[in-house]
This record gives structure tokens, C-alpha cells and sequence, in this order.
């Protein structure tokens, strides 16, 4: 039987977790032992998590490339709540999604930014206002335009990149990359001056997100997915091996915050962790991941 090569990750991770759960008892989040199945039988390579920020018993979910251009709405014990065709938008490689409000407006980014192979000369971002949320007792089955969309490039040439959040606070868009050696953090505005430009990512800087040896395979540390507090006071990326927080002070910026070391959460154990996600109240942190009934792992912040 072939095995998924994030076996092998799972593997490592069983070797490492004992050092990486020593190491860090006095951690800000804590694994849950709680681990809800994903009940959706329509989200089957989540690669995208986000919270609304309406309604904190929701939360969206993107499928990954080549699906329909659809937004999932979960209940947090991962009950399905129904779909939302995104009209105008085509699902290239949708890899990250992230929640945000503005000027008293609810909005979700929808990050097609997968590019394996590094071969697009451009990317998109989506942007949508929050879909109308479902009574109790009902589903979604609707449809909804796009807000604005940024098409965008890297500075330096393309990139893979699964790794995309809002900072609603400072109105930028942050993107990390994923399959150069050590990942690279990128900036964007989230409302361009000129909506019609495609615009440059800017390199700001590069991150640390290392998973220990014993992980057996190098692509253990590749960032897969990142957000952004409601607050913007923390930001947390996942890879295949773990969850990664970075503090971030006020009036500093992104790539001081990025360059510092994280704070290393217990390792979540999943196949292949795609999606990670605040809650808006900032108590505590999801992650999802590819698979059909993905365990839907979450980490709670001391009291």
C-alpha cells in the first residue's frame, strides 16, 4: 500500500513530541484533548479557515485546487451549514482563507495562491463581504459577488505560497512562502490605490518555523497556513509539523515580529495540516486538516 508521505511526518512527530511538549510548559495555547470530526462531506482538502467575525459559532472553509469556487460554512463542532458560490471567481489553487472586518463590514479573502510548481506569472486574491449567516435549524445555498480582487506577483519571481492573512489593523495583506529553504514573508495593501494594477508582494523578511530532526522529511517545516489575531497582537503560522505563534508589539513591524523566535505549541498531530484560525475572541486556535472528517484540533489560551 503507498502511503501518504505525511505518514512519515506523522511518524517523526510521534518521536519528537515528547521534546517538543517539554520544552514548553508555560505556553500561551494549549492542546485540547477534544477533537470534533469535520462532518462535511463536500470539504474534502480544507485548505483554508476562518472565523466570521458576525457570528462566533461559525466558521468558513475553502476546498484546494481544481474544487468549486464555494465557501463552507461550519458549526465549531463541525456540523455543516451549508455553501456559498463566490460568482466571478474560478478556483485555481485556493490555499489559505482569512476573516476580517472594516469599517464596521465583515469580509472573508479568499488566497489563491497555490503555485507548486512556481510557474504563475500572477496570483489572485479574492475578497467577499461575509455572506448572511443561517438561522438556527437552517443551511446556506446561495450565491454572492466579489467585493474587490487583488492580482498580484512577488517581488524576486513566483512563489509557492499556502500562507496568507489580514492585518486589518494596518490594512496589509501578509503572505509566507512555502517551499524556499527558509520561508519568506511578503506584504501587500489590502485596499490598493489602483484596484486594476497588478501589484508586487514585497519582500519584508523571512521566518523560522524549523520542525526537529526527528520529523524524518525535509518538507516537515513548510508553512501551509497562517492568521492573524482580530486584534493583530499575534499571529500564528502551521506547517505539516506544528503550530508556531509570534507575538507582535504594537508599532512593530511584521518582519521584527516574523524574525523573531516563536513560541512552539505542542505538535498537532495531523496527517496534513493545512488551515489555522483564531477565534475572534482570541481564546483559542483551530486547525484542520486535508481528508475527508479531518479531526478539527484546537489549542485554548490560559486563563
Amino acid at each position: 500500500m503507498q502511503r501518504n508521505p505525511c505518514f512519515f511526518v506523522l511518524a517523526g512527530l510521534m518521536l519528537s513530541y515528547g521534546i517538543a511538549s517539554s520544552s514548553n510548559e508555560k505556553l500561551a495555547f494549549h492542546l485540547q484533548k477534544e477533537r470534533p470530526k469535520l462532518q462535511s462531506w463536500t470539504v474534502g482538502e480544507a485548505s483554508g479557515l476562518a472565523f466570521s467575525p458576525t457570528d462566533p459559532q461559525f466558521m468558513w472553509v475553502v476546498n484546494d485546487s481544481g474544487a468549486m469556487a464555494d465557501l463552507h460554512l461550519l458549526n465549531l463542532d463541525g456540523t455543516d451549514r451549508g455553501v456559498v458560490r463566490v460568482k466571478g471567481a474560478k478556483n485555481v489553487d485556493w490555499e489559505d482563507l482569512a476573516s476580517f472586518t472594516l469599517k464596521g463590514k465583515s469580509y472573508l479573502l479568499i488566497a489563491d495562491s497555490g503555485d507548486n510548481q512556481s510557474s504563475h506569472k500572477s496570483r489572485m486574491l479574492y475578497i467577499v463581504e461575509e455572506p448572511a449567516l443561517p438561522k438556527t435549524g437552517q443551511s446556506l445555498a446561495s450565491k454572492i459577488h466579489i467585493a474587490w480582487k487583488i492580482e498580484y506577483q512577488y517581488e524576486g519571481g513566483p512563489r509557492d505560497c499556502e500562507a496568507v492573512a489580514v492585518d486589518a489593523q494596518e490594512q496589509k495583506i501578509l503572505l509566507i512562502s512555502k517551499r524556499t529553504k527558509t520561508p519568506i514573508v511578503y506584504e501587500l495593501p489590502l485596499k490598493p490605490s489602483d484596484s486594476k494594477a497588478t501589484q508586487v508582494a514585497k519582500k519584508i523578511g523571512k521566518t523560522h518555523v524549523d520542525a526537529p530532526k526527528a520529523s524524518l522529511v525535509h518538507f516537515a517545516s513548510q508553512p501551509t497556513g497562517l492568521d492573524i489575531s482580530a486584534d493583530g497582537s499575534m499571529a500564528a503560522v502551521v506547517t505539516y509539523f506544528g503550530v508556531f505563534l509570534f507575538r507582535h508589539q504594537t508599532k512593530e513591524s511584521w518582519s521584527d515580529t516574523f524574525d523573531r523566535k516563536p513560541i512552539k505549541l505542542s505538535p498537532h498531530l495531523l496527517p496534513q495540516a493545512e488551515s489555522i484560525a483564531f477565534t475572534k475572541d482570541m481564546k483559542s486556535l483551530y486547525v484542520i486538516s486535508e481528508g475527508f472528517g479531518t479531526p478539527i484540533v484546537r489549542y485554548q489560551k490560559d486563563q
